[in-house]
């Protein structure tokens, strides 16, 4: 693996620090958990006459904040509210209780994370998951501890938890950074690990990396970096293989992996074509598709809606 850039060996230090279920526990157990909708009683006219407290108004306050989010993804029609760029684990008791309102507006919630948490705060979090997009960074110890500080096998700890313990949808994402984590011989191990502990229907993504922060120096992905990873998945035996970051049919496009039949062509966001049947499955050989389909595609795209949410409820 090439050495660590000057910037990033000055900076080096713990991405992140490990959440803890007894951080968020007091005294009474799970009760203590959910303080705010305990607040959501209808007041009197005497005690709205009242200033709340500041520790109660706090709690009102981000419940409708909460609510705010909910409302705004219904409202623009949204299906799903994805927690991102910053991974979600590190603001989880905010991301479970926003989850938990947007549940309650029939709106789904995906978790795009690095997978780094300890195992009691991991059930919580996502047991009001519906899906979750893990990044998986590389496959060696090494580059973990180098460039994140962390480790690698809480990661896969949390994926074997995901697949085999939850209802939660999951798929992998794998930036390829040159030089760092795209040799043959690592992306061989990493499908072979995901064949062997996830089985063939995880879907997993190879995405080209762009430089950027204190990795300016380090070149862009090259179109056949990314090729080559996905022929290695698909020779390994897993089904659903995607190229991402880049504008590629064929590293877009799911495929039946019984008959080959091409099922759901995207360019980026943009579903071009879509073949799946009302069951899911493919309409030539009826194999059943994995994953979580609508009964036709959405029409959304690549289009953007701006949101502000009121600060003053």
């Amino acid at each position: 693996m090439r050495p660590l850039p000057s910037r990033l060996q000055a900076a080096r230090r713990p991405a992140w620090r490990l959440l803890r279920a007894h951080a968020r526990r007091r005294a009474g157990g799970a009760d203590h958990l959910r303080p705010l909708f305990r607040l959501l009683h209808r007041p009197h006219r005497e005690e709205a006459a009242q200033p709340l407290p500041p520790r109660l108004g706090g709690a009102v306050l981000r419940y409708s904040r909460l609510q705010q989010i909910a409302l705004a993804a219904e409202n623009s029609g949204c299906a799903s509210v994805a927690f991102t760029y910053n991974d979600p684990v590190i603001f989880a008791e905010y991301a479970i209780d926003t989850a938990i309102a947007c549940r309650a507006h029939g709106i789904r919630t995906v978790a795009v994370t690095s997978g780094y948490i300890h195992a009691e705060p991991r059930r919580e979090f996502f047991a009001v998951m519906d899906a979750a997009n893990v990044d998986l960074k590389a496959f060696t110890d090494d580059f973990y501890f180098k460039l994140t500080g962390a480790h690698l096998q809480p990661v896969l700890d949390t994926l074997v938890y995901l697949h085999h313990e939850t209802d939660v949808w999951t798929e992998i994402t794998t930036l390829l950074i040159p030089d760092y984590n795209d040799s043959d011989w690592e992306i061989e191990a990493l499908c072979a690990w995901v064949f062997k502990e996830l089985g063939p229907d995880v879907p997993l993504h190879f995405t080209a990396f762009h430089p950027d922060f204190k990795m300016l120096e380090t070149p862009r992905t090259p179109p056949a970096t990314l090729r080559r990873p996905r022929q290695i998945a698909l020779a390994q035996g897993l089904h659903y293989v995607y190229k991402g970051n880049v504008h590629d049919a064929e590293g877009g496009t799911t495929f039946c992996p019984g008959c080959g039949a091409p099922l759901i062509e995207r360019d980026w966001h943009q579903i071009r074509h879509y073949r799946l049947t009302a069951e899911g499955r493919c309409p030539q050989c009826h194999t059943a598709i994995a994953g979580r389909f609508d009964q036709q595609a959405g029409t959304f795209g690549q289009r953007r809606i701006p949101l502000r949410l009121n600060p003053h409820p």
